[in-house]
């Protein structure tokens, strides 16, 4: 048996974690610049936070955040028995003893703790976070350089669509439609593989375009396990039937005899054949006379529906007579 190749063990990082600290209890010791960056944070996660800092302490934002009760406040220095109950600790104060005071405390009493600006007194690092809706993206230099962390988040976000968190939003509805269509718990294994598929097939942009009714018409698409490509998708919704939508199989050539007949093989993903019976069709006809022009066969297809009352002409990408 060959010898098996694992990635290779990189010590010195972090373990990254989307922490769930929803109501759960956070002391902020400082009410200065830096606190007020933590409180941000940790209300964001739905937190429940409490600020020691005497008044005069307080920044502009963390006074805002006192005056409206969006934090509780008690307005004196940290003492030993503000840590009681307490799931998170935060201190942001321009004092290295009392901070690593309250650092042993916090280890005393298994507390998770961040000290500002003193990475061994850290059980964790506050990163730069890009946030958009529900995406969180987090950069993170393990304490040696916050300022690069911050230009490498801006690389990073300046890539994504604009309206990103828009598009993870479908991307959780159409989650919720899929557990309507396939409720059961053994459909679960092939809810989570479909959505890999999905999530491959189609570029961020397709998933922030992606509305209600495209996602209906690919949930159609579950039962045979099948993803279109996401023109294809919207063809189906805006009945633009001039998308290319048909193309031959890669690995099954046309077979060309001298004649004018040929054959093709279709990808049934791409289409979905039941679309046409919902529009009542009357027949299709595959138009067997082509056209040898550049060196390449030509394909056309046309439909003729009571529904559409009309042809529909389908360009289909030219064939290799090579194959």
């Amino acid at each position: 048996m060959g010898e098996e190749k694992f990635p290779e063990i990189e010590g010195g990082g972090s373990l990254i974690l989307a922490w769930q600290i929803k109501n759960k209890r956070v002391l902020v010791v400082g009410g200065g610049e830096v606190a007020a960056g933590r409180i941000l944070n940790v209300l964001n996660a739905d937190a429940k936070v409490t600020v020691v800092s005497p008044r005069e302490g307080l920044n502009p934002e963390v006074a805002y955040r006192v005056e409206k009760g969006q934090v509780d406040f008690v307005d004196r220095k940290f003492e030993p028995s503000d840590l009681d109950n307490v799931d998170m600790v935060l201190t942001a104060v321009d004092d290295p003893e009392a901070s690593s005071q309250i650092w042993k405390l916090c280890k005393e009493r298994r507390i998770a703790a961040n000290i500002a600006d003193v990475p061994p007194e850290c059980d964790f690092y506050f990163g730069s976070v890009h946030r958009d809706g529900p995406l969180q993206i987090m950069v993170s230099t393990n304490g040696k350089g916050p300022r690069f962390a911050n230009i490498v988040r801006r690389q990073i976000a300046s890539n994504l669509p604009n309206n990103i968190g828009e598009g993870i939003e479908k991307v959780g509805k159409l989650r919720q439609m899929l557990r309507k269509v396939a409720p059961g718990p053994e459909e679960g294994p092939k809810r989570m593989a479909w959505m890999i598929k999905v999530s491959d097939a189609y570029s961020l942009d397709d998933l922030c375009e992606m509305n209600e009714e495209d996602m209906e018409t690919l949930l159609r698409f579950y039962a045979p396990n099948k993803v279109p490509r996401f023109k294809c998708l919207q063809a189906m919704k805006d009945k633009s039937w001039d998308l290319g939508c048909l193309r031959p199989l890669k690995d099954e050539p046309e077979a060309f005899d001298g004649s004018w007949g040929f054959s093709v093989g279709w990808e049934e993903e791409l289409f979905d054949w039941h679309f046409f019976k919902n529009l009542d069709i009357m027949y299709v006809i595959l138009v067997s006379a082509c056209a040898f022009a550049h060196g390449s066969w030509c394909l056309g297809v046309r439909i003729k529906s009571e529904a559409l009352d009309r042809h529909v002409h389908f360009n289909a990408p030219r064939l290799s007579r090579n194959g």
